[in-house]
């Protein structure tokens, strides 16, 4: 898989936690474990992308 294609999908990944992170929020009851693990996904996501986009320039 092409580097441009692969940050393409993580980032896609990246948005998507992101809306699970805010509809977990706003849903009645919402489970806070569940919260806190998404949001360390993202930001595992996140260090992939930073790390993959400096290894490119």
């Amino acid at each position: 898989m092409a580097l441009s294609a692969h940050l393409q999908e993580l980032s896609e990944k990246h948005r998507q936690l992101e809306r699970r992170i805010e509809e977990e929020t706003l849903r009645p009851g919402s489970d806070d474990l569940a919260i806190r693990r998404l949001k360390q996904e993202k930001l595992k996501l996140k260090d992939e992308i930073l790390r993959l986009e400096i290894t490119r320039h």
